[in-house]
């Protein structure tokens, strides 16, 4: 049964600015989602610390750590538009209750493996092949869902919040994988997480959204055969959405804390394990005040995300030339705190820019976009690391940003307004 609603409009709920970094937080439904939400994010990474502490142990290989990622991250970049396809001919809500159900019955697959110590190499590697897919269709449902509870007024400020529940995440699941690790060993942390998929199941049961999010009745179903690829064509025929599209693929190097941030930190610093937890915690409460700069306002123009998006570009070349660790934290702090500023404001934009009935299609896409690309970038990147050392690939992220801002400013400041395009037939 749905829950008492805070708003019967798209206007502003009670006492509740619509330019406030909290105005998403004034929906009751939103409120719980958002805690929900930072339970699940810090559950997943606490169970990242265990499965990469398991195959280490088991195998002792980078390579190994590598391909984990690799079979987690790929069904993003793999499936992606297919997904966005089945998120716009199906209930978002439906489709979480059906995700956060099978990624519970994963976790706990995993951890029954773990506790009777049956779990080997190629059974995690085959778990989080099954979850990928899975995470996928999770991850382009979730960014539209938002929309579906706050509308779109508030929508800057919701995705703006889930950036802050990312970057909490970033900081409380760690720790405190690293507390049950100590203290209960890996199975308890897989466990942590199978767990924590039940609070947003709660609220996903609880409550019904209050919005419809624009949806309109395409006029060709996208379930029809070859909707995914003209949900791609449509987002890259778009100057502005195919702009964002690569600047987040880029900046998605940036959120791989496994590749570029440990080899500053070993190989060019020397700080080890503690100096690794260090820059991710700048890195992370950096990101925390960007969030919520990204929240206020309105509706973010293209100008805006070639803005950010040169800043962090800018941050990130100058945060690989840093002479000392203090400089390289400060540096950090400056990298997350702009990144997910522009983020948050892209993921909005193309959201609002896009034709409602090829919303999910072109959030689909941004799937593909980040995480979805990090295999292929992190392939590439550490292999420039590897070739010209740490310092030099972080240099080449941040003029990677510049360079797509500079060929792209034209088609994201072109058109600051009006209403979206019409899809391709």
């Amino acid at each position: 049964m749905s829950g008492p609603s805070t708003a019967t409009a798209d206007g502003p709920a009670a006492g509740t600015s619509a330019g406030s970094p909290f105005a998403a937080l004034s929906f009751e439904p939103f409120r719980w989602w958002f805690l929900s939400q930072i339970a699940s994010a810090s559950g997943v990474m606490t169970q990242a610390v265990a499965t990469s502490w398991l195959v280490l142990r088991m195998t002792g290989s980078a390579l190994d750590l590598g391909v984990l990622s690799a079979m987690t991250l790929l069904p993003s970049l793999l499936l992606g538009a297919w997904c966005g396809a089945l998120v716009d001919r199906l209930d978002r809500r439906l489709v979480l209750i059906a995700t956060q159900s099978a990624l519970t019955v994963l976790g706990l697959a995993l951890y029954a493996l773990i506790a009777t110590h049956a779990a080997a190499y190629w059974s995690i590697v085959l778990l989080s092949a099954a979850g990928g897919p899975v995470n996928a269709l999770d991850g382009t449902a979730r960014q539209l869902y938002v929309l579906d509870l706050v509308g779109r007024r508030r929508l800057a400020s919701a995705v703006s919040l889930y950036e802050v529940i990312l970057n909490t995440s970033r900081v409380l699941g760690p720790a405190l994988g690293g507390v049950v690790l100590v203290l209960f060993g890996a199975a308890a942390c897989v466990l942590v997480n199978a767990l924590s998929f039940l609070a947003p199941l709660a609220v996903l049961l609880r409550y019904r959204p209050a919005f419809d999010a624009d949806r309109a009745r395409p006029a060709a179903p996208p379930g029809r055969r070859g909707a995914a690829r003209a949900g791609l064509r449509y987002a890259w025929s778009v100057p502005p959405i195919r702009c964002c599209l690569l600047i987040a693929a880029a900046c998605g190097i940036l959120f791989n804390s496994g590749l570029l941030f440990p080899l500053l930190a070993d190989r060019v610093f020397h700080l080890g394990g503690g100096g690794y937890a260090a820059l991710l915690s700048v890195f992370g409460l950096g990101a925390l005040p960007g969030a919520l700069l990204a929240a206020r306002g309105g509706e973010p123009t293209g100008r805006q995300v070639a803005v950010l998006a040169g800043a962090t570009g800018l941050c990130t070349a100058a945060t690989a030339c840093a002479p000392d660790p203090a400089l390289l934290c400060l540096g950090m702090a400056a990298v997350g705190f702009t990144s997910i500023w522009m983020v948050a404001r892209a993921n909005t934009f193309v959201q609002l820019r896009a034709a409602p009935e090829l919303r999910g299609r072109v959030m689909g896409a941004w799937t593909m976009a980040l995480p979805g690309a990090s295999p292929v970038t992190g392939l590439a990147v550490g292999a420039l690391a590897d070739a010209a050392g740490a310092r030099a690939a972080f240099g080449c992220t941040g003029l990677l940003l510049l360079a797509i801002v500079v060929a792209s400013h034209r088609a994201l400041t072109a058109t600051e307004a009006g209403p979206a395009p019409e899809p391709l037939p």
